[in-house]
Protein backbone atom coordinates (compact mmCIF):
# COMPACT_ATOMS: atom_id res chain seq x y z
CA UNK A 1 0.00 0.00 0.00
CA UNK A 2 1.42 3.52 -0.55
CA UNK A 3 2.37 5.62 1.99
CA UNK A 4 0.43 9.21 2.50
CA UNK A 5 2.84 11.96 2.51
CA UNK A 6 2.46 15.05 4.10
CA UNK A 7 4.30 18.27 4.46
CA UNK A 8 3.66 17.38 8.50
CA UNK A 9 5.41 14.49 8.00
CA UNK A 10 9.02 13.53 10.28
CA UNK A 11 11.36 11.71 8.06
CA UNK A 12 13.74 9.47 10.81
CA UNK A 13 17.05 8.17 9.25
CA UNK A 14 19.15 6.00 10.93
CA UNK A 15 20.54 2.45 11.61
CA UNK A 16 18.21 -0.01 12.16
CA UNK A 17 18.53 -2.81 14.48
CA UNK A 18 16.50 -6.02 16.48
CA UNK A 19 17.56 -5.41 19.97
CA UNK A 20 17.71 -8.50 22.17
CA UNK A 21 17.00 -6.79 25.30
CA UNK A 22 18.24 -8.50 28.46
CA UNK A 23 16.09 -7.24 31.94
CA UNK A 24 16.63 -7.97 35.42
CA UNK A 25 20.38 -8.09 35.31
CA UNK A 26 21.60 -8.18 38.80
CA UNK A 27 25.24 -7.03 37.37
CA UNK A 28 26.89 -6.87 34.24
CA UNK A 29 28.70 -9.64 32.70
CA UNK A 30 32.52 -9.40 32.57
CA UNK A 31 35.02 -11.56 30.52
CA UNK A 32 35.26 -15.15 32.28
CA UNK A 33 31.73 -15.09 33.77
CA UNK A 34 28.18 -15.80 33.28
CA UNK A 35 25.00 -13.73 34.12
CA UNK A 36 21.31 -14.88 34.47
CA UNK A 37 18.93 -12.33 33.25
CA UNK A 38 15.38 -12.48 34.57
CA UNK A 39 13.67 -12.18 30.82
CA UNK A 40 14.31 -11.76 27.46
CA UNK A 41 12.49 -9.57 24.92
CA UNK A 42 13.12 -8.64 21.25
CA UNK A 43 11.84 -5.33 19.59
CA UNK A 44 12.72 -3.04 16.62
CA UNK A 45 15.84 -0.60 17.98
CA UNK A 46 18.00 1.95 16.78
CA UNK A 47 17.27 5.93 17.83
CA UNK A 48 15.57 6.55 14.75
CA UNK A 49 13.22 4.21 15.00
CA UNK A 50 12.20 4.76 18.39
CA UNK A 51 12.07 8.54 17.77
CA UNK A 52 10.01 7.65 14.69
CA UNK A 53 7.85 5.74 17.01
CA UNK A 54 7.54 8.50 19.78
CA UNK A 55 6.44 10.73 16.90
CA UNK A 56 3.78 8.60 16.03
CA UNK A 57 2.26 7.83 19.22
CA UNK A 58 2.23 11.54 19.79
CA UNK A 59 0.31 11.91 16.40
CA UNK A 60 2.92 13.12 14.40
CA UNK A 61 3.22 10.82 10.86
CA UNK A 62 6.90 9.41 10.83
CA UNK A 63 8.56 7.72 8.14
CA UNK A 64 11.86 5.73 8.40
CA UNK A 65 14.48 5.89 6.00
CA UNK A 66 16.78 2.65 6.80
CA UNK A 67 18.45 -0.75 6.15
CA UNK A 68 16.40 -3.65 7.50
CA UNK A 69 18.30 -6.43 9.77
CA UNK A 70 19.08 -9.59 7.74
CA UNK A 71 16.46 -12.82 8.25
CA UNK A 72 14.94 -13.95 10.37
CA UNK A 73 15.07 -10.84 12.27
CA UNK A 74 13.63 -8.56 9.31
CA UNK A 75 9.93 -9.93 9.70
CA UNK A 76 10.35 -9.22 13.39
CA UNK A 77 11.71 -5.82 12.90
CA UNK A 78 9.29 -4.90 9.98
CA UNK A 79 6.01 -6.18 11.81
CA UNK A 80 7.12 -3.44 15.21
CA UNK A 81 7.31 -0.83 12.46
CA UNK A 82 4.19 -1.46 11.07
CA UNK A 83 2.40 -1.84 14.25
CA UNK A 84 4.23 1.21 15.76
CA UNK A 85 2.52 3.53 12.36
CA UNK A 86 5.84 4.03 11.15
CA UNK A 87 6.02 4.65 7.85
CA UNK A 88 8.39 1.92 5.95
CA UNK A 89 8.35 2.43 1.98
CA UNK A 90 11.51 4.17 2.46
CA UNK A 91 13.48 1.20 4.07
CA UNK A 92 15.33 -1.65 2.04
CA UNK A 93 15.90 -5.19 2.01
CA UNK A 94 19.39 -6.02 3.75
CA UNK A 95 21.97 -7.11 1.30
CA UNK A 96 22.06 -11.03 0.25
CA UNK A 97 24.49 -12.93 2.71
CA UNK A 98 25.13 -9.75 5.43
CA UNK A 99 24.80 -10.36 8.98
CA UNK A 100 21.98 -9.44 11.38
CA UNK A 101 22.35 -6.39 12.47
CA UNK A 102 21.83 -6.88 16.17
CA UNK A 103 21.78 -4.91 19.29
CA UNK A 104 22.46 -6.62 22.75
CA UNK A 105 20.51 -4.58 25.77
CA UNK A 106 21.44 -5.30 29.41
CA UNK A 107 19.46 -3.86 31.86
CA UNK A 108 20.12 -3.74 35.77
CA UNK A 109 18.62 -1.56 38.46
CA UNK A 110 21.42 1.13 38.22
CA UNK A 111 23.38 0.79 35.19
CA UNK A 112 22.80 -0.50 31.11
CA UNK A 113 25.33 -1.66 28.63
CA UNK A 114 24.79 -2.46 24.75
CA UNK A 115 26.79 -4.51 22.37
CA UNK A 116 25.84 -3.83 19.00
CA UNK A 117 26.60 -5.25 15.40
CA UNK A 118 26.47 -2.75 12.64
CA UNK A 119 26.67 -4.63 8.87
CA UNK A 120 26.37 -3.12 5.09
CA UNK A 121 24.95 0.40 4.59
CA UNK A 122 22.56 2.44 7.13
CA UNK A 123 20.14 3.18 4.72
CA UNK A 124 19.33 3.85 0.88
CA UNK A 125 19.84 6.58 -1.08
CA UNK A 126 16.31 8.77 -1.81
CA UNK A 127 15.57 11.98 -3.29
CA UNK A 128 14.37 14.47 -0.03
CA UNK A 129 12.34 16.81 -2.52
CA UNK A 130 10.06 13.94 -3.77
CA UNK A 131 8.99 13.11 -0.13
CA UNK A 132 7.29 16.44 1.40
CA UNK A 133 9.03 15.93 4.66
CA UNK A 134 8.69 18.69 7.30
CA UNK A 135 11.63 17.58 9.25
CA UNK A 136 14.26 15.43 9.54
CA UNK A 137 15.48 13.19 12.15
CA UNK A 138 19.13 11.55 12.03
CA UNK A 139 19.56 9.03 14.63
CA UNK A 140 23.01 8.97 15.26
CA UNK A 141 26.22 11.11 14.67
CA UNK A 142 27.70 8.14 12.82
CA UNK A 143 25.36 8.27 10.07
CA UNK A 144 25.19 11.78 9.88
CA UNK A 145 29.13 11.38 9.33
CA UNK A 146 28.94 8.44 7.02
CA UNK A 147 25.94 10.07 4.91
CA UNK A 148 27.05 13.87 5.14
CA UNK A 149 24.93 14.84 2.03
CA UNK A 150 21.75 14.46 4.17
CA UNK A 151 22.42 18.27 5.03
CA UNK A 152 22.74 19.20 1.45
CA UNK A 153 19.67 17.16 0.62
CA UNK A 154 16.94 18.09 3.96
CA UNK A 155 18.51 21.65 3.05
CA UNK A 156 17.18 21.69 -0.75
CA UNK A 157 13.62 20.04 0.51
CA UNK A 158 13.23 22.85 2.98
CA UNK A 159 13.53 20.61 5.57
CA UNK A 160 14.52 21.30 9.27
CA UNK A 161 16.97 19.22 10.77
CA UNK A 162 18.09 17.31 14.11
CA UNK A 163 20.55 15.02 15.23
CA UNK A 164 21.01 12.68 18.11
CA UNK A 165 24.46 11.44 19.15
CA UNK A 166 24.38 7.90 20.30
CA UNK A 167 27.35 6.43 21.65
CA UNK A 168 30.90 5.87 19.50
CA UNK A 169 34.06 6.29 21.27
CA UNK A 170 35.75 6.96 18.14
CA UNK A 171 33.58 10.55 17.01
CA UNK A 172 33.41 11.46 21.14
CA UNK A 173 36.99 11.51 20.58
CA UNK A 174 36.89 14.53 17.91
CA UNK A 175 34.94 17.27 18.89
CA UNK A 176 37.20 19.74 17.48
CA UNK A 177 36.29 18.41 14.08
CA UNK A 178 32.71 18.15 14.42
CA UNK A 179 32.09 21.51 15.25
CA UNK A 180 31.43 22.76 11.89
CA UNK A 181 28.94 19.57 10.74
CA UNK A 182 26.95 20.33 14.06
CA UNK A 183 26.90 24.00 13.37
CA UNK A 184 24.39 22.61 9.87
CA UNK A 185 21.93 21.07 12.21
CA UNK A 186 18.75 22.88 14.33
CA UNK A 187 18.56 20.50 17.12
CA UNK A 188 21.84 18.94 18.41
CA UNK A 189 20.44 16.35 21.20
CA UNK A 190 23.74 14.26 22.85
CA UNK A 191 23.43 12.70 26.26
CA UNK A 192 25.15 14.12 29.31
CA UNK A 193 28.19 11.87 29.07
CA UNK A 194 28.31 11.80 25.01
CA UNK A 195 28.59 16.09 25.40
CA UNK A 196 30.71 15.86 28.16
CA UNK A 197 33.51 14.23 26.01
CA UNK A 198 32.52 16.49 22.66
CA UNK A 199 33.51 19.24 24.65
CA UNK A 200 36.44 17.44 26.39
CA UNK A 201 37.77 16.79 22.33
CA UNK A 202 37.21 20.20 21.54
CA UNK A 203 33.42 20.49 20.63
CA UNK A 204 32.46 24.52 20.68
CA UNK A 205 29.90 24.66 22.97
CA UNK A 206 26.59 26.01 21.01
CA UNK A 207 28.17 24.92 17.66
CA UNK A 208 24.11 23.55 16.95
CA UNK A 209 21.76 27.02 17.46
CA UNK A 210 19.92 24.25 20.04
CA UNK A 211 21.40 21.69 22.31
CA UNK A 212 19.45 19.79 24.07
CA UNK A 213 21.74 17.54 26.74
CA UNK A 214 19.47 14.28 28.00
CA UNK A 215 20.72 13.63 31.74
CA UNK A 216 18.87 10.95 32.49
CA UNK A 217 17.19 11.01 36.29
CA UNK A 218 18.40 14.63 36.44
CA UNK A 219 16.36 15.73 33.33
CA UNK A 220 17.51 17.16 30.61
CA UNK A 221 19.15 21.39 29.96
CA UNK A 222 19.10 23.20 26.55
CA UNK A 223 21.50 25.51 25.61
CA UNK A 224 19.94 28.53 22.90
CA UNK A 225 21.92 31.92 22.37
CA UNK A 226 24.30 31.38 24.95
CA UNK A 227 21.54 30.45 27.43
CA UNK A 228 21.21 27.46 29.43
CA UNK A 229 17.00 26.10 30.59
CA UNK A 230 16.98 23.42 33.02
CA UNK A 231 13.96 20.54 33.29
CA UNK A 232 14.23 17.97 36.16
CA UNK A 233 13.20 14.71 35.35
CA UNK A 234 9.98 13.01 36.79
CA UNK A 235 10.11 9.95 39.03
CA UNK A 236 9.77 6.40 37.40
CA UNK A 237 10.30 3.37 38.15
CA UNK A 238 12.66 1.57 35.44
CA UNK A 239 11.81 -1.63 33.93
CA UNK A 240 14.23 -0.52 30.71
CA UNK A 241 15.84 2.19 29.85
CA UNK A 242 16.62 1.44 26.10
CA UNK A 243 15.36 3.64 23.84
CA UNK A 244 14.84 6.85 27.15
CA UNK A 245 17.02 9.14 25.44
CA UNK A 246 14.82 8.90 22.02
CA UNK A 247 11.19 8.84 23.32
CA UNK A 248 12.38 11.92 25.04
CA UNK A 249 13.81 13.07 21.22
CA UNK A 250 10.23 12.63 19.99
CA UNK A 251 8.43 15.15 22.29
CA UNK A 252 11.01 17.43 22.60
CA UNK A 253 10.84 17.85 18.59
CA UNK A 254 7.01 17.30 18.60
CA UNK A 255 6.80 20.10 20.74
CA UNK A 256 9.54 22.09 18.76
CA UNK A 257 7.67 21.54 15.81
CA UNK A 258 4.50 23.28 17.01
CA UNK A 259 6.43 26.33 18.39
CA UNK A 260 6.23 25.86 21.87
CA UNK A 261 8.98 27.57 24.06
CA UNK A 262 11.99 25.65 24.73
CA UNK A 263 11.42 25.07 28.18
CA UNK A 264 7.89 23.14 27.28
CA UNK A 265 9.91 21.59 25.04
CA UNK A 266 11.72 20.11 27.78
CA UNK A 267 9.23 19.03 29.82
CA UNK A 268 7.77 16.99 27.33
CA UNK A 269 10.69 15.47 26.49
CA UNK A 270 11.07 14.53 29.93
CA UNK A 271 7.76 13.60 30.40
CA UNK A 272 8.15 10.70 27.13
CA UNK A 273 11.42 9.62 28.52
CA UNK A 274 9.60 8.92 31.75
CA UNK A 275 7.05 7.09 29.97
CA UNK A 276 8.88 4.59 28.13
CA UNK A 277 11.19 3.21 30.75
CA UNK A 278 8.20 1.56 32.28
CA UNK A 279 8.25 -1.58 29.93
CA UNK A 280 10.96 -3.64 28.33
CA UNK A 281 11.98 -2.10 24.83
CA UNK A 282 12.77 1.21 23.47
CA UNK A 283 8.52 1.22 22.19
CA UNK A 284 7.31 -0.82 24.80
CA UNK A 285 6.21 2.19 26.74
CA UNK A 286 4.76 4.27 24.02
CA UNK A 287 1.63 2.91 23.91
CA UNK A 288 -0.90 5.34 24.60
CA UNK A 289 2.00 7.78 24.75
CA UNK A 290 -0.32 10.78 23.68
CA UNK A 291 -2.91 10.71 26.24
CA UNK A 292 -0.97 9.65 28.94
CA UNK A 293 1.09 13.25 28.18
CA UNK A 294 -2.25 15.23 27.87
CA UNK A 295 -3.13 13.67 31.12
CA UNK A 296 0.15 14.72 32.94
CA UNK A 297 0.06 17.65 31.71
CA UNK A 298 -3.38 18.48 33.02
CA UNK A 299 -2.16 17.51 36.23
CA UNK A 300 0.94 19.78 36.12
Amino acid sequence: MKETRSSDTVLCAGRLYCDLVFTGVPNLPVMGTETFAEDLSLHAGGGAFITAAAFSALGRKASLLATLPAAPFDSIVRTEIENSGVGINYCKAAARGAAPQLTVAITGKDDRAFLSNKSGEAMPDIDLTKGSFRHLHIGELRSLVEYPSLIEKARKADMTISLDCAWDAELLAQGSKLSSLLAKVDVFLPNDSEYSLLKQSGLVEGASSLTVVKCGREGARSLQQGKWTTSPAFPATVVDSTGAGDAFNGGFLTSWLSGKPVSDCLLDGNRCGHISVGQAGGTGGLAGLRSELQYQSKLA
